[in-house]
């Protein structure tokens, strides 16, 4: 029973301490407002749809190099992992070629679509 109201007094003390970091935030101490517009995104602006598209698959071909970054940590570490074992090392190499062709395609594809938007946004 008591831990139950002492978990619950420990929630209680979290919430409030967030209380003035919420107040805080209606007036903007950090600056985020003027980093917003010197960013380009000031609110009230529409963003014109290629520089849109462009965003949203610069984003997501990030996301794909984030997958890179990971599948050759996970080639390196199997490959760390094989103790000398042919086929281990042979299945850590595949991992780590197959994420460099991966890497080519991606870099590929970041470069067309680079090329098409600038054509396309002027």
């Amino acid at each position: 029973m008591f831990s139950k109201l002492k978990n619950y007094i420990q929630t209680v003390i979290t919430g409030l301490s967030f209380l003035p970091v919420m107040v805080l935030a209606q007036e903007d101490p950090y600056g985020l407002k003027g980093t917003g517009e010197s960013a380009g995104l000031t609110s009230g602006e529409s963003v014109p749809l290629p520089q849109l598209i462009g965003n949203y698959i610069q984003i997501f071909l990030s996301l794909l190099g984030v997958i890179f970054l990971v599948l050759m940590l996970y080639g390196g570490f199997k490959w760390m992992k094989a103790r000398g074992n042919a086929t281990e090392v042979d299945k850590a190499k595949e991992v780590i070629i197959n994420a460099v062709i991966g890497l080519i395609i991606i870099a590929a594809s970041y470069a067309i679509t680079a090329f098409i938007l600038s054509a396309v946004g002027g």
